[in-house]
């Protein structure tokens, strides 16, 4: 699946991260929605995403889809037929989260740095993040979707500046589609 599948603007994208990309767009854009079905597509694009960004070395990234396709049974098994029904966290809870984020990265980032991770700090704090976020999304929590704001405009980031152009261009639209999702849930929770 390493196999060039075309080359855009010097940057050859392979038929592994097309697919991966293909797939996780679906999921994630179907994750606006509210609907079950996400959690297929969530769990197909993980597994995928899993084999590239091991072989591109982002190891916290690669653990990551583990999350995700446990995160993907999880919310397949716990999200009504009917979809999501959107709650927020107490500021409480929600502190509780910010926190936990900020010393597990802190934590993480010299152990990503010692395995010569491709990246660090920002590959720990999209390991990390996203955790949290998928968390609250199972949860069906609206503050999911301003994390995956964060998140994917992080990802970007990394993405861009490592030079995988075709996912940070998926990133970027993550980005645009978690301000969907969080206007579409917050509306949902709003009634």
């Amino acid at each position: 699946m390493s196999t060039i599948f075309f080359t855009a603007w010097g940057y050859q994208v392979s038929i592994l991260e097309f697919i991966a990309s293909i797939t996780s767009f679906i999921g994630v854009w179907l994750g606006t929605t509210g609907k079950r079905i996400t959690w297929p597509w969530w769990a197909l694009s993980s597994a995928l995403y899993m084999i590239f960004f091991y072989q591109a070395a982002l190891y916290a990234s690669a653990v990551l889809q583990i999350v995700f396709i446990v995160a993907a049974v999880w919310g397949w098994r716990d999200w009504a037929p009917t979809g999501a029904k959107p709650g927020a966290l107490s500021s409480r809870t929600r502190a509780w989260w910010m926190a936990a984020t900020l010393i597990s990265v802190t934590a993480l980032t010299p152990v990503l740095s010692h395995l010569g991770a491709a990246a660090t700090w920002s590959d720990a704090f999209l390991l990390v993040a996203s955790l949290i976020a998928q968390i609250l999304m199972v949860y069906e929590k609206i503050e999911s979707w301003v994390l995956w704001l964060i998140v994917d405009a992080v990802g970007t980031i990394e993405y861009a500046v490592l030079g995988y152009w075709f996912t940070a261009v998926l990133y970027f639209a993550f980005t645009l589609i978690a301000i969907l999702g969080w206007k579409r849930w917050n509306d949902t929770y709003s009634h």
